[in-house]
């Protein structure tokens, strides 16, 4: 059967997403008619959990949807992160009554990388100080731009409570489904992400897997990094003995001796034996990332794990000397694993171990099985065949990934030369620009003796009795400043601005 032949449509996985008190379990409660919320402590999801609905489509038939409820408290962005990359689509939920919040920009944030289509769920429409238009604006504030406000993001006004705009929600992730064109393996082994394991005491170590590909039969047994489980103890999402699960379907597998890793990959192997020698070679793998060369700064706050595959011993080397030469104070590179010949399926599974892996590939070719598997799990592959050509290229890339770094950059300096009144915390003052330019509601420290006594903000100017919005080097102005430090006749204050570098 050829790959084309084997590819079949698979219902949508859906992350939902957002603040954390902005209902999220509840829409879910309200599209599943459960209620899960009042089992949670404090009404505050504490575990990923996935689940699956049925809805008619646009010609009436019956097709399913898997739901992730992703953590929103902030503590759990590592769980967040991890649930929109193993989703197809996002649905982020904005109260209509609160707007943005930090959190939603953070999930905002997890969503863009992950390269998903989303939907903005403006829920809690039925609430008296619901105002959608103003959500709209607070969105486009934080640079997400909806439909009719500057943008092609869909927003759906939605009420987990009454269940108004659920449908239309529905629909929407229905129709996103349909234009991504969502397909799933259904030749050979099937594998899965691991989003939950626990330890139970009654009924040993559990994990629920989400179908990627293939058909995972009762029978047959997982292995997920060096953990291995049998399919005896096999459920759906509702704890139901089920015989197989398909592609998005959310199953539940229990028995694994050990704990496997949030997010590893999940494949099925049809023997105990060849479970255990995919767990060996996995837990090689592992002990080859453990212990990988850095190349790089030590005070480097990102490393990016680096697989070379190259046509002889002399290259590899060759390679990682240039590699040294590349400069970047907050980014390093690690080399997790190294080897001669083609780049292979092998090399593309220690990958997908390390988030942002790159597999460098030198004067060789990549295998057709390692091109599918890159593919499908969205591996970075470059080859060369000019090692300048290459050190070039992870040059740049390093940038990409450099993180921004705030930092203050000084552009005034004044000396204070007499004190005319304080109210509260508002003091009126004479000064003297001395460098650069003080301007209005520039954020100011304080300076007496050299020392930093605390800081404030310029809250109104004026040079020769007008009001100005900055005052240059070698020019006396009154100004107001708001700061709970009491100013004196000699202080000094530096104007300063935030800055990412």
């Amino acid at each position: 059967m050829s790959k084309d032949q084997s590819q079949k449509n698979r219902p949508p996985v859906v992350a939902v997403m957002g603040h954390i008190d902005h209902g999220k379990s509840t829409l879910l409660d309200h599209i599943r008619k459960t209620n899960t919320t009042d089992r949670e402590a404090g009404g505050i999801t504490q575990r990923m959990s996935a689940y699956k609905v049925s809805r008619k489509n646009a010609e009436g038939s019956d097709v399913t949807i898997t739901f992730l409820d992703t953590p929103g408290h902030e503590a759990f962005g590592a769980l967040r992160s991890r649930g929109a990359k193993v989703a197809d689509i996002a649905i982020l939920v904005v109260a209509a009554d609160e707007g943005a919040k930090p959190q939603t920009i953070e999930a905002y944030k997890c969503i863009k990388e992950a390269g998903l289509p989303f939907i903005i769920a403006m829920n809690k429409i039925d609430k008296p100080n619901a105002n959608i238009d103003r959500t709209k604006q607070m969105l486009g504030d934080a640079e997400i731009f909806v439909e009719g406000w500057g943008g092609d993001i869909p927003a759906i006004g939605v009420s987990a409570i009454t269940g108004a705009g659920v449908p239309e929600l529905l629909d929407m992730v229905l129709l996103l489904a349909d234009i991504t064109d969502l397909k799933a393996d259904m030749d050979g082994a099937s594998d899965g992400v691991i989003i939950e394991a626990q330890n139970s005491k009654l009924k040993g170590i559990g994990a629920t897997i989400i179908i990627k590909n293939g058909i995972l039969k009762s029978g047959s047994f997982v292995v997920a990094g060096d953990a291995i489980a049998p399919t005896r103890i096999f459920e759906d999402f509702q704890g139901k003995p089920i015989k197989e699960g398909h592609p998005s379907d959310p199953v539940r597998i229990t028995g694994f001796d050990k704990l496997p890793p949030v997010g590893e990959i999940c494949v099925s192997v049809e023997t105990k034996k060849d479970a255990e020698a995919l767990a060996m070679q996995n837990r090689e793998f592992m002990a080859k990332i453990e212990g990988a060369v850095t190349i790089g700064s030590e005070n480097a706050t990102v490393a990016i794990p680096i697989i070379i595959k190259a046509s002889s011993t002399d290259v590899i080397e060759a390679i990682m000397h240039e590699m040294k030469k590349i400069k970047n104070e907050r980014v390093c590179l690690k080399v997790v694993s190294t080897g001669i010949g083609f780049v292979s399926e092998n090399d593309v599974k220690i990958a997908t171990t390390k988030p942002d892996s790159v597999i460098l590939g030198f004067d060789t070719k990549i295998d057709n099985g390692a091109k599918t598997l890159a593919e499908r799990d969205k591996i970075n592959i470059q080859t060369f065949d000019i090692i300048y050509k290459l050190t070039e290229w992870l040059e740049v890339y390093m940038k990409e990934k450099t993180p921004k770094m705030k930092e203050e950059e000084i552009h005034g300096k004044a000396k204070i030369l007499k004190c005319f009144s304080v109210n509260k915390d508002k003091q009126v003052l004479g000064a003297r620009v001395e460098e650069g330019m003080i301007s209005l509601n520039d954020e100011v420290k304080i300076i007496r003796r050299d020392v930093e006594l605390g800081r404030g903000r310029i809250r109104q100017l004026q040079q020769s009795k007008t009001e100005a919005k900055e005052v240059k080097e070698g020019l006396e102005c009154g100004t107001m400043i708001e700061s709970k430090i009491e100013i004196a006749p000699g202080d000094k204050i530096e104007s300063f601005k935030i800055v990412e570098r």
